[in-house]
């Protein structure tokens, strides 16, 4: 949702200048290069002006528009691809120094999905009042685009990328994820992530309750999953907390749709309060310690694992008598050499906790088993895990 402080962008169109609302997904500066382009531009002359530093501003048919972004999206891959053959002809790299430079690998695998991001969102179009747009065989983006950035009563420019982004997000919305092991569907909102993978669910479901269990919470709720996972086990008292009001939007939508009124949500930066001491706290937070690039990487990057590290430090203070707290992360930081095992054992001792036991699973996406993927190695090694945790004696 549009909450920063508006932003503007200007540009020249003939003898007439023109002025509108600037919306960014991943809080781009609005573009001081501008030109107009439209169905007889080329894949290749897009691709030299978006290298340029130059934004696209579409005047053509919207389904060509969506043709010239794949035309586009190849380019950089072929670009990339030539690079990482010229790469490799120059490397001459051992197994172990192979190993050691995963981290780099990591870095510069990031920088190439951002610079794609950036290249691609250059493409850029303008709707009016009410995210109308007027290009010939488009389609009607109103709603999407309302629900993904807020209502607005001016025009505004974007990048089609994002505006793909929220009709993909309305999509999603709609027909849900279906989490098979639950038997029902999560619907994910705008910029909060979609529980796609779900290794860790048959994690929680066969993970033994304490007893008692009478109050959990879910820290970091984001779709309500988790949440819902407890109350559907029959946990009286489930209390689910999230930084982010888009995500607790998306969860109680999701808890409205099932019913489930014993759930309560706050919005707090990880535990909540005014509520009695759990027998069960929960948190899958995100995986891996960098920075995110755009809001919705939030739920994947934690910087310096300050998320992780802020739930363990506070587990003891507010875990009842004999509780436990499960915490639902991979290791793939680990086979990224971004973070240790004995890192996260030490942070874990330093919270006063020990490890009662871990529940471990293989992932199941895609990737894992994609050995064209830059980190398959990491990737295949991956196992995710359920730590069970308790208080040290």
């Amino acid at each position: 949702m549009l909450e920063q402080t508006k932003q503007y962008v200007t540009w020249q169109e003939g003898d007439t200048h023109h002025k509108a609302l600037w919306i960014s997904q991943s809080n781009y500066e609005p573009p001081s290069r501008i030109v107009i382009v439209d169905d007889s531009t080329t894949a290749g002359e897009a691709y030299r002006l978006a290298n340029a530093g130059t934004s696209m501003l579409w005047r053509g048919d919207f389904q060509n528009a969506k043709q010239l972004l794949q035309a586009l999206q190849r380019r950089i891959d072929r670009a990339e691809e030539r690079k990482k053959n010229k790469e490799n002809k120059l490397a001459n790299k051992s197994a172990k120094d192979a190993a050691n430079d995963i981290p780099n690998l990591f870095h510069k695998n990031r920088q190439a999905q951002s610079q794609r991001a950036r290249l691609l969102s250059r493409l850029i179009l303008q709707l009016d009042e009410n995210f109308v747009s007027k290009l010939r065989r488009a389609p009607d983006v109103s709603a999407a685009c309302t629900a993904a950035f807020g209502k607005i009563t001016e025009p505004c420019v974007l990048s089609f990328r994002d505006l793909q982004g929220a009709l993909g997000a309305a999509q999603w919305r709609e027909k849900g994820v279906p989490i098979k092991e639950l038997g029902l569907s999560i619907y994910p909102h705008y910029g909060v992530f979609a529980p796609t993978r779900q290794e860790y669910v048959q994690l929680l479901l066969d993970a033994p309750l304490p007893s008692p269990c009478e109050v959990a919470y879910d820290i970091g709720t984001g779709t309500g999953l988790l949440a819902i996972i407890l109350a559907k086990r029959g946990i009286k008292q489930v209390i689910a907390s999230d930084i982010n009001p888009s995500a607790l939007a998306c969860a109680k939508d999701n808890l409205d749709r099932l019913k489930l009124t014993d759930v309560q949500l706050q919005q707090v930066d990880l535990f909540p309060k005014q509520v009695p001491k759990a027998n069960l706290i929960v948190c899958n937070p995100p995986w891996l310690p960098a920075k995110p690039s755009s809001p919705l990487e939030y739920a994947v990057y934690d910087p310096n694992s300050a998320m992780l590290r802020g739930f363990l430090k506070g587990i003891s203070q507010y875990l009842a008598e004999n509780g436990e707290a499960w915490l639902i992360l991979s290791d793939l930081a680990e086979h990224l050499n971004l973070r240790s095992r004995d890192e996260l054992l030490g942070w874990i001792d330093d919270a006063g906790l020990t490890v009662k036991y871990r529940l471990d699973t293989q992932p199941t996406h895609g990737k894992s088993h994609d050995e064209n993927d830059p980190l398959y190695v990491a990737r295949s090694a991956e196992v995710t895990s359920l730590w069970c945790l308790i208080r040290a004696i």
